[in-house]
């Protein structure tokens, strides 16, 4: 089976996608719309995914490129002649394939862009309406993907759900490689952040929460990577606080020592206000790590409040900081609910296992044209 991987730049997520579509019986073709500089994987693609050079993939897109886009977009798909074309998000790469008119059409939703990029505008509902209506099967990690979708006039039977999921051997209870030992928290307790300093993962409500525990618990620590556009405002709440001292900033680390900033951490913090089946939640519950995250519904599919950590309200600076204070009270457990995280982490986010779903949503949308050719061509199969 020839697939037509389009994705809207290239990312640690792609490199994951692709490195699984090679391993398996396809032939892949990856096609990148834009180049945006921003959680760009550095890595090359897998060895046997052949890159596709075309007008686009090279410098940032705005909507209105779509049109000069679409005629090259068309041209790529005559000479690659894929048997299915794998795009999302759906509001940029797969209306483009919908534009196009090409079946069939395997739509992945990235979380984000049905959860809260589909309603943002009238434009936006459009485009998001157009590209499911042209959609075989749609992609999706979480119950609120297929919830959304169905909003839409989307077929639930036409989803197929499938957790991103993590390496479980990578990812997975152990010694921190000393990186305690070295800030000298050995004693201390210790929260962890990795996402994205952005409007929509709540950091700002997750440092405000943090300086009103630490200014009480003097050796409370919060490891503090990544980075964004709201870099400044974060340092300012953190400064005017007075707890920069109680604070690492880990910035950027790679996928390869990931595992060992989780190891490291006592409780594992997400504010996030909008996610699907978040793979950095699933990578700490298999480190074997409590977790205490925002209750929005795709956290809800994964967190039992009590069982592998807590949820608190999104949004709310007050409700994540008596969570954080609920975790130092119970320290003494936290080891017997990172068992349960693990345990989870096992039965639901094994990726050797979820990326599957992959070649059985490609298989299902060819299926589904096969089908609508013949109805439409009023022959029937015997």
């Amino acid at each position: 089976m020839r697939v037509l991987y389009f994705t809207r730049d290239y990312t640690p997520h792609d490199h994951r996608f692709l490195s699984a579509l090679s391993e398996m019986d396809f032939e892949v073709f990856s096609l990148r719309l834009e180049r945006r500089g921003m959680q760009r994987e550095d890595r090359p693609l897998p060895p046997a995914v052949q890159q596709v050079v075309w007008k686009g993939g090279t410098s940032e897109v705005d909507v209105r490129d779509y049109p000069h886009i679409l005629g090259s977009l068309q041209k790529v798909i005559d000479e690659v002649k894929p048997d299915v074309i794998h795009a999302g998000p759906i509001q940029s790469c797969a209306f483009l394939t919908a534009m196009s008119g090409y079946r069939p059409l395997v739509s992945m939703s990235w979380g984000s862009d049905l959860l809260v990029d589909a309603d943002q505008n009238a434009w936006s509902r459009r485009v998001t309406r157009f590209a499911l209506q042209h959609t075989s099967v749609l992609l999706g990690d979480c119950e609120a993907v297929r919830r959304k979708a169905q909003q839409y006039g989307f077929s639930p039977d036409r989803v197929v759900l499938f957790p991103w999921g993590v390496d479980l051997e990578q990812f997975s209870p152990g010694e921190d490689g000393g990186l305690r030992a070295r800030l000298g928290w050995e004693d201390h307790f210790v929260l962890l952040s990795l996402r994205s300093w952005e409007p929509i993962y709540g950091i700002d409500v997750l440092v405000k929460a943090f300086a009103l525990v630490a200014r009480e618990l003097p050796r409370l620590q919060l490891m503090l990577l990544g980075g964004g556009s709201q870099a400044g405002m974060i340092r300012e709440i953190l400064m005017k606080n007075g707890v920069m001292d109680q604070v690492h900033f880990g910035g950027q680390v790679t996928n390869e020592k990931l595992a060992g900033y989780y190891r490291a951490c006592d409780l594992y913090l997400s504010a996030s206000h909008s996610d699907g089946s978040s793979v950095s939640l699933m990578e700490a519950l298999a480190c074997g790590k409590p977790v205490l995250v925002s209750d929005i519904p795709g956290n809800l599919e994964w967190v039992e409040s009590g069982k592998q950590g807590w949820l608190f309200k999104d949004g709310d600076v007050e409700s994540l900081a008596q969570g954080i204070r609920e975790a130092v009270r119970q320290q003494e457990s936290l080891a017997e609910i990172g068992k349960a995280s693990r345990a989870l982490a096992e039965a639901r986010a094994d990726w050797r296992r979820n990326q599957l779903r992959l070649g059985e949503a490609y298989q299902m949308a060819l299926d589904l044209y096969e089908k609508n050719m013949e109805r439409s061509s009023g022959t029937t199969r015997f």
